[in-house]
């Protein structure tokens, strides 16, 4: 109830996290100072399910993938995402406004990624794993575990039975081994056949390109142009979210319209790759974050 919802926000103090207890497209959370604005977030998803009250934790965010048959685990590259609209990690939340791989900051205090990643697999993904297996119910599939680094360790914030967006569009690009190779060997229980996945020495860096009035009122159906300019940029590939060919070309469908996604030899190739295709792109009342990956080296 909301009163319940109030109980608990004047439990845990200040910031505020509210979640809706269910499928929300990205925006069920709310992290907030004001109790009002939190107690309304509470309400507007109490018509339709239950809500979370959570603790705050402070921390940079990962997103990593995790491989499965039912037994062995694989894991991919981790990956960070941006979920505030505006720069500075401003603004409402998003679906995802872009994100970069690799995580070399991870060498400070994690031991670096392939320390971190076996860490997490060790003490995160393969418990549940074994787990759900236990209970009769074994996961075969794609893990997509959101975790945030606080000062007392790894906690896990989410997990999701699929990959995650924009998170995938710069894993994916990175990795070595056909895609193929590891979905069928999942399929098919031979996953311990399957050696570790491998990535690709490179920076990736994908930067969504949104409508006006995104995420609560996106307007759509307005053209799109320049996407072949920006796709022949070295480097540069788009993945289309919201996008329909209409009488006259490319129209907008949807609040997230496509991700430019962008590798290099190092971020700043990355990002400047993905920022030049999308100067190339137009879109009325278009909007994106121009600080994706700024401060990785």
């Amino acid at each position: 109830t909301l009163d319940e919802v109030a109980a608990a926000l004047d439990e845990f103090g200040t910031p505020h996290v509210v979640k809706a207890d269910g499928l929300a497209a990205g925006k069920g959370v709310i992290v907030t100072d004001d109790r009002e604005s939190a107690l309304a977030h509470a309400a507007e998803y109490l018509g339709t399910g239950g809500v979370l009250v959570e603790e705050f934790l402070s921390g940079p965010e990962v997103s990593l993938f995790f491989l499965s048959d039912g037994d062995t685990v694989r894991a991919l590259s981790p990956a960070q995402d941006f979920k505030r609209l505006r720069d500075g990690d401003e603004g409402p939340n998003t679906g995802g406004m872009g994100a970069y791989s690799p995580l070399p900051w991870l060498d400070e205090g994690w031991g670096g990624e392939a320390a971190f990643v076996e860490q997490v697999t060790r003490e995160v993904a393969e418990p549940v794993i074994r787990q759900l297996d236990a209970e009769g119910t074994p996961f075969i599939g794609l893990l997509y575990a959101g975790l945030i680094l606080t000062d007392r360790g790894v906690r896990v914030i989410e997990f999701n039975a699929r990959f995650g967006d924009p998170e995938t569009q710069v894993v994916l690009p990175r990795l070595v081994e056909p895609l193929s190779g590891l979905l069928l060997a999942a399929a098919s229980g031979n996953l311990e056949d399957v050696a570790q996945p491998t990535f690709r020495d490179t920076a990736a860096v994908t930067v969504v390109l949104a409508s006006e009035g995104y995420p609560s009122a996106p307007q759509v159906g307005r053209p799109l142009t320049g996407t072949d300019a920006a796709a022949s940029i070295e480097g540069v590939h788009l993945a289309h979210a919201a996008t329909a060919h209409g009488p006259e070309g490319l129209v907008a469908t949807g609040g997230r319209v496509l991700n430019v996604v962008a590798t290099g030899e190092n971020f700043a190739q990355a990002r400047a790759r993905a920022y030049e295709a999308l100067l190339r792109i137009t879109l009325e009342g278009g909007q994106f974050r121009t600080d994706i990956a700024a401060s990785v080296g």
